[in-house]
């Protein structure tokens, strides 16, 4: 028995039902043969056996409850293909499960962190949620840590104290150059495979004067988080990948010569950005791709459907950026997020098991394709849907599976290398500043380590300070 569902259906499965109910509307009966008769039996019998055998998997996918089971399950519906996604999956979830009902509770569209906050202080915080905040959470004891059977599902699951809280919805955004690719063919540009290579195509699209090399929306700060990871992972990534937790325990500070050289590589790829690139919001690089404004933007997959919508003749290309000294550190595999079961819905035994069944049925293949296809996410899972996605994508699933490092972003790092709250943005301003000629190198790192002394003293994983 099929119940009824409790989430609305999406425009396409609505559409897919009526044209269902439409063919099964009209049915006219026919007088058979002695043979007829024998086929029809037989079909029916064979029939029977494929409903018996329905029922005994429904049965076995049902006992994992003993009672009826509902959940509460949130999540970041800002993006409209997220939206769409997690409505489907969910409908799917219902309409196999009689015993377990999942009710997706509606988000505001805007602050999504502020408004799983709020939720939690008035004693609504969700069983299954898409988690951000993964840290906050875990030390307040919010959240239930994954069993094995979930954990192995996924390539690079994201380690917090020895236990990981979150399946990832996808891998870590990975960053790119996303380029005009028929001003590339008609200038006989082509992509650079070393980051001297890299730089020599920026200064040629200079001297060509037609357009900007770079588009950067530097007026939004975590835009200017794209390029800034991309340097930090060259220099100091590459040295220390602990660099942070060595901040914390005082063996190393932000005056060290990979810091340096983080804004020496900075100075040099933004001499290629366009006039104006600090007042230029995110939302508008997109228009200065498709309008021949500029010929290259660096930014996560997450535009690819952007450019398409805003000019669907618009020739994607997409090259990964080298280090300078030849490895591929890309942003990527499982970062700290994902889907997360709250501390309170797994003490109750029904509700561990439907949100651990939930989770293992999101993954699945054929489900996982739904979210991976709409928000064109690269898999994070060992076992990969066959994604129908556009050629561009598919080269940057290929470069993940060849980069040399996969990490996520600098600020998205856990445990001893989480950063202090706020110091990400107080990075992008004192950068900016740099870039700007308004601060040199040496004092900008100065203002780093006094920030860092201070912002320190409040929050230190290594000494446990703030994380009680």
């Amino acid at each position: 028995m099929r119940k009824k569902l409790n989430v609305f259906v999406s425009a396409a499965l609505a559409a897919a039902m009526t044209v269902s109910l439409a063919a099964c509307g009209d049915q006219s009966t026919t007088a058979t043969t002695a043979a007829e008769a024998t086929e029809a039996a037989s079909d029916a019998g064979s029939a029977e056996d494929t409903e018996a055998a329905d029922s005994s998997s429904q049965a076995a996918a049902d006992s994992i409850v003993t009672e009826q089971t509902d959940l509460t399950f949130i999540f970041a519906d800002g993006d409209e293909g997220a939206k769409k996604s997690m409505n489907e999956i969910v409908n799917r979830f219902n309409d196999t499960y009689d015993m377990i009902n999942i009710t997706i509770e509606p988000g505001t569209g805007g602050n999504y962190s502020e408004l799983l906050k709020t939720k939690d202080s008035v004693g609504e915080f969700p069983e299954v949620m898409e988690m951000r905040d993964t840290a906050m959470y875990v030390r307040a004891g919010k959240l239930a840590p994954l069993p094995d059977d979930i954990v192995s599902m996924f390539k690079a699951p994201m380690e917090f104290n020895g236990e990981v809280y979150t399946a990832a919805l996808g891998g870590e955004n990975t960053n790119g150059i996303i380029y005009n690719k028929a001003y590339f063919d008609e200038n006989g540009l082509t992509e650079p495979t070393t980051y001297d290579e890299f730089i020599e195509l920026c200064q040629t699209i200079k001297d060509l004067g037609d357009m900007a090399p770079l588009v950067v929306g530097g007026q939004d700060l975590w835009h200017m988080g794209f390029w800034f990871n991309k340097a930090y992972d060259d220099q100091v990534m590459s040295v220390d990948p602990d660099f942070i937790e060595h901040c914390y325990d005082g063996s190393k500070d932000f005056s060290d010569p990979t810091i340096k050289a983080t804004f020496e590589e900075m100075i040099e790829i933004m001499q290629y950005a366009q006039d104006g690139w600090v007042s230029t919001p995110d939302a508008q690089i997109t228009t200065f791709l498709v309008n021949d404004m500029a010929a290259m933007m660096f930014s996560g997959t997450h535009m690819f459907s952007q450019i398409q919508q805003a000019d669907p003749d618009f020739e994607i290309g997409w090259f990964p950026v080298p280090s300078p000294d030849g490895k591929l550190r890309l942003v990527g595999g499982s970062g700290i997020g994902g889907l997360a079961i709250s501390a309170e819905a797994a003490k109750d035994p029904n509700k561990k098991a439907a949100a651990e069944e939930f989770i293992k049925f999101f993954f699945a293949p054929e489900n996982y394709k739904v979210y991976c296809e709409n928000l064109n996410s690269i898999p994070s899972t060992v076992e990969t849907p066959d994604l129908d996605v556009p050629d561009v994508m598919n080269e940057v699933i290929q470069a993940t599976n060849e980069a040399d490092t996969l990490t996520p972003m600098w600020n998205g790092k856990s445990g001893n290398n989480e950063l202090p709250p706020d110091f990400r943005n107080f990075t992008y301003k004192t950068l900016i500043e740099v870039l700007q000629g308004t601060r040199d190198i040496d004092s900008a790192c100065e203002e780093m380590n006094k920030t860092w002394q201070v912002a320190a003293e409040s929050f230190n994983p290594v000494t446990g300070v703030g994380i009680e």
